[in-house]
């Protein structure tokens, strides 16, 4: 038989980095989307790399756009790949407040072109819609597969519009299509402006001297935190079942921004209270107070289950940041 092919969109993003090297492993040819600009951002893959003239190269890489669907189709027809994972996204949560337009159009009609692709193709794969724990908003915890959906910012809307979308491909046309609603989850990959990143990139280069301050909004949200590596087997398993069903993928407990402060500054032998400052710029309009998933249905179906949480989460991200060499001032960010 034949190796499977699956194509990645997001594949130089953290969780399409992790993706690719365990879809590599188990001896798939991988596709990745990328978009097109004058400098690579590959640098998540770069280990994975291998020359496309090279006749035994399993990974690939096509540039694409979500926002051009015609290019979609075309690369689906050419490719005919077994499985498609959907990771790509404007996904940074308060970005989201000043760019709700991309973000829609990215996040949302970005899920919908791809469906619509598969289904005008009649490609016969499995879809995974990379679905959001943001959805569930104000709705208490905990919160599964059942729990109502109550979105606190365009990209939590845009995403609940792409899990229905997701969804009505599945009941209305029989597609094998699966949301993976995923609660946050982290690792030394993580976008250097996300909290856990720059939160644990801070703590190492204030114990190296690199740096004083770190600035911070909300300190009292509470998020479930899981590693990212881990994660990425949920989505390979909920691709392999007989039939297509949605999942909550999640550590069940539950930590605040100010508890992360803790675990990581700890580790780096710090007082996280006298390096950090408050910014209330990095506030959002509208806060998520405290998201805990209930992943009790991944773990009896897909035989899936966490084995890090955050403390050691934590841990891992700040060491993976204290092997890096000293460099430059951290990314420059733009609070808004």
């Amino acid at each position: 038989m034949s190796a499977k092919k699956a194509l990645i969109t997001g594949i130089t993003g953290q969780d399409g980095s992790y993706l690719a090297e365990l879809l590599l492993a188990k001896g798939y040819t991988v596709h990745g989307l990328i978009r097109r600009s004058s400098a690579f951002n590959t640098q998540r893959i770069d280990h994975l790399y291998q020359d496309p003239h090279d006749p035994d190269a399993r990974l690939l890489l096509h540039y694409g756009d979500l926002a051009d669907g015609s290019r979609i189709t075309t690369l689906l027809e050419r490719l005919q790949p077994d499985e498609v994972y959907h990771l790509a996204a404007q996904s940074h949560v308060r970005v989201s407040f000043d760019e709700p337009e991309f973000t829609g159009s990215t996040t949302g009609l970005g899920t919908v072109r791809l469906l619509e692709a598969i289904r005008m193709t009649g490609l016969p794969c499995r879809f995974y819609q990379a679905s959001s724990s943001e959805m569930f908003g104000m709705t208490p915890p905990p919160q599964a597969e059942n729990t109502p959906f109550h979105p606190r910012s365009p990209y939590a809307a845009a995403k609940v519009y792409a899990y229905w979308a997701t969804r009505n491909y599945r009941e209305a046309y029989g597609m094998f299509a699966v949301n993976g609603i995923l609660f946050n989850h982290e690792s030394p990959r993580r976008g250097e402006t996300f909290v856990t990143r720059k939160i644990a990139r801070a703590a190492a280069r204030i114990a190296r001297g690199e740096q004083e301050f770190l600035y911070l909004g909300n300190l009292e949200a509470r998020r479930d935190w899981g590693y990212a590596l881990e994660y990425v087997d949920a989505m390979w398993r909920m691709l392999q079942c007989d039939q297509p069903d949605d999942y909550v993928v999640a550590t069940g407990t539950s930590h605040s921004v100010r508890d992360f402060l803790g675990f990581c500054f700890e580790h780096a032998g710090l007082d996280w209270e006298k390096h950090v400052r408050f910014d209330e710029r990095y506030l959002r309009p509208s806060e998520v107070p405290d998201l805990i998933g209930d992943a009790t249905k991944a773990r009896r179906e897909l035989g899936w289950q966490p084995s890090v949480y955050a403390p050691e989460l934590a841990r891992i991200m700040v060491d993976a940041e204290l092997r890096l060499p000293a460099g430059p001032a951290p990314l420059r960010e733009v609070p808004s």
